[in-house]
């Protein structure tokens, strides 16, 4: 076996039969014995190699960190990597991997799905028609719209900003871009100046102490009145009280949210109730073939780690060759 002599600690959370198929080939896979802090944190006592919890459930703190004084690489299996502690990670010497674009035609495509439920009214009328109703005369004067024309900012320009802009240019949309960094192509605008000429918001962004709150209530009233929010970034970009309050307030005539400051969001949670926004629960990236997509660069990026070669899609800097400690 070539993963003999390594040691992988599973977190997502999955069957553990379904685990041991994945992995076992590679490597002596173990799992907490439960999910809990405490579980967590004696498993990692003699793990070499992480495979994350998409969830976040079981989140790579400091302290799991500490706890772990033979780890050498953690693979995520999602683009995002706000449930560990990079900074505690990298001055270990951990190098962290995510799966940087298996997913973003999947997520691009609920982007363009979400705008046009919301620009049509689809799920406001459906819901309608199911309590008996007709509402034809509603729906088009709750403002029924094409995509074409419509402007469309897009908050972030990685492998899902960038598709997301793709397809909506291909429908006839006028698309621009804000981005921490600078792209060679697209039309960029600062950000404010973004917001102000946008009648469809895609957010994108990953999460980072930079991008909590970024979209707060100043922020979202720039947005021209009427205009729609897309969020398949990550929850606390635009805070839930700040979009809710945008919505209450006529500036936004709707919002499409797969992501939310607390997940799962609360059974009371006064978005479940509002009329005008279309409610995902975090799977705008959950088709089958984003899915084989991220197994596929999970299982490679292991199998690479155990016979030593590098790893790919390295977010931290440190060395991608990864070695037995």
């Amino acid at each position: 076996m070539s993963g003999a002599g390594w040691r992988l600690l599973a977190l997502p959370p999955l069957g553990p039969d379904l685990i041991h198929h994945v992995f076992d080939p590679l490597a002596e896979v173990v799992v907490p014995a439960e999910r809990s802090r405490d579980a967590l944190h004696a498993a990692l006592a003699d793990a070499e190699l992480v495979v994350g919890d998409f969830t976040g459930g079981l989140s790579l703190d400091a302290a799991a960190v500490a706890a772990a004084p033979r780890l050498a690489f953690v693979q995520m299996p999602s683009v995002g990597v706000d449930s560990l502690d990079l900074d505690a990670l990298t001055a270990a010497g951990v190098a962290v991997a995510n799966t940087a674009g298996a997913n973003a035609r999947s997520v691009a495509e609920w982007a363009l799905a979400a705008a046009l439920d919301l620009s049509r009214q689809l799920s406001w009328a459906d819901r309608r028609m199911r309590e008996g109703g007709w509402p034809q005369l509603e729906t088009a004067a709750r403002g029924s719209d094409e995509l074409a024309n419509r402007r469309v900012g897009v908050l972030g320009m990685g492998a899902i900003g960038a598709e997301v802009m793709r397809l909506f240019e291909a429908l006839g949309c006028r698309v621009a871009y804000w981005s921490r960094r600078r792209r060679d192509t697209g039309v960029y605008q600062e950000l404010d100046d973004l917001l102000a000429g946008s009648d469809i918001l895609v957010v994108c962004l990953p999460r980072t102490p930079e991008t909590v709150g970024l979209l707060d209530s100043r922020r979202l009233a720039l947005l021209p009145r009427g205009a729609f929010l897309i969020n398949v970034a990550r929850g606390g970009i635009a805070p839930d009280d700040a979009v809710l309050a945008a919505l209450d307030g006529g500036g936004l005539a709707g919002a499409a949210l797969d992501v939310y400051d607390d997940e799962p969001l609360p059974a009371d949670h006064p978005l479940r109730r509002h009329e005008s926004v279309l409610l995902s629960p975090h799977a705008a990236g959950a088709t089958r073939q984003s899915q084989l997509n991220i197994i596929t660069a999970v299982v490679d990026n292991i199998r690479a780690a155990v016979e030593g070669r590098p790893v790919t899609n390295v977010v931290n800097g440190v060395d991608p060759l990864i070695r037995h400690r």
